[in-house]
């Protein structure tokens, strides 16, 4: 089994929901975790509701979910009561590759796709990333009949809708909600906590710049940080490094968050949660006011990042190389999602090797 600590989380919007295919995933892929990172830090506990109030109406909503049946519906409403939460979180991106790579765009695809999952006890949250490559059944959508494709193209065949029906459809897991998110501002972000410091476990070049990471730790400003998370092509295994290095980022962030003193600043607070806010894109159903009490107690340190183990990431199909997932061990980690017990299935299952490799 190879298994791998995953990517950031998750997916989008930009002010304008069209406008997020626009944007490249790896900027969506931090922009979810960063919100509810602000709100398991503290931002809105206690006396912080007043701040939902205030950046509520910032947040766009759009229906991201598919129709649910009355026993789905049902089992979601049971769940936000007093149960397990999974939430869906993308990332979108409108070209296969960075600008960079001089590829022509191809149409939009899901670059980010994770579940977060929110404890019955409400004191821990996991991150599971699905690789956008991973080789899977797609239900049918807009003009795809439905078969087996790299599950990134259910969002080009039927958007957020027909990836969180596919997501449902592979794990087995009750999706209770849907997120998604645009990180044009991840510049923004990094540079309104006076930037983060990021330790890497072996070296990254930048193609476009000739910049060099080497192990170790880094001091990065905004600027830098975003160079840093769209590197793909100069890290340790392609996608899954890149997936590796916005984590890395994700976590430097919410270490300088949670102890900078950005939380009981005013002036840095507000602006560091309206650029959040600008960035999110939410399904219309899903309850902010709900989610911000679900997480009020996790804390930094309660939050864990995997990837659903693969076996290959070089399968050859009909819809180019793809990821092969193992069927037995991803079986095993969705049912403990679906169970609640994904605490024991992590510790019985610690990452096997570094991303990529």
């Amino acid at each position: 089994m190879v298994d791998s600590e995953s990517d950031l989380a998750p997916v989008v919007k930009s002010g304008r929901f069209a406008a997020f295919g626009r944007l490249a995933g790896w900027k969506k892929a931090l922009i979810v975790l960063s919100a509810l990172v602000l709100v398991i830090a503290g931002g809105l506990t206690g006396g912080g509701f007043y701040l939902y109030h205030r950046y509520e109406d910032r947040v766009e909503r759009a229906p991201l979910m598919p129709s649910l049946s009355a026993e789905d519906a049902k089992k979601t409403e049971e769940n936000w009561a007093s149960g397990p939460l999974n939430l869906l979180l993308l990332g979108s991106d409108s070209r296969a590759e960075e600008a960079t790579s001089g590829v022509s765009p191809i149409g939009e695809r899901s670059d980010t796709i994770m579940i977060l999952h929110i404890s019955r006890s409400r004191d821990r949250a996991v991150f599971i990333s699905i690789p956008r490559d991973s080789y899977v059944e797609v239900p049918p959508g807009g003009n795809w009949n439905g078969g087996k494709n790299k599950i990134n193209s259910a969002f080009a065949f039927g958007g957020a809708p027909l990836t969180a029906e596919t997501v449902t459809k592979l794990t087995g897991v009750t999706l209770d909600g849907a997120m998604v998110a645009d990180f044009g501002s991840i510049r923004e972000m990094v540079d309104a906590v006076g930037g983060v410091n990021v330790c890497i476990e072996y070296r990254v070049r930048a193609l476009d710049t000739g910049r060099v990471w080497e192990p170790g730790c880094h001091d990065m400003d905004g600027a830098t940080a975003l160079e840093f998370v769209r590197q793909r092509h100069g890290v340790v295994g392609g996608d899954f490094g890149r997936m590796h290095n916005q984590q890395l980022v994700v976590k430097a962030l919410i270490a300088k968050v949670s102890s900078s003193g950005t939380l009981t600043n005013p002036l840095e607070l507000d602006s560091l949660l309206g650029i959040t806010a600008g960035a999110l894109t939410v399904d219309e159903k899903l309850d902010l006011r709900d989610l911000a009490f679900a997480v009020r107690a996790i804390r930094p340190g309660d939050v864990d990042f995997r990837t659903v183990p693969y076996t290959r990431a070089d399968l050859n199909t009909s819809a180019g190389t793809a990821v092969q997932l193992d069927a037995e061990a991803s079986t095993a980690m969705f049912a403990a999602l679906a169970g609640d017990t994904i605490d024991q299935w992590l510790a019985a299952n610690p990452p096997q090797v570094q991303p990529g490799t």
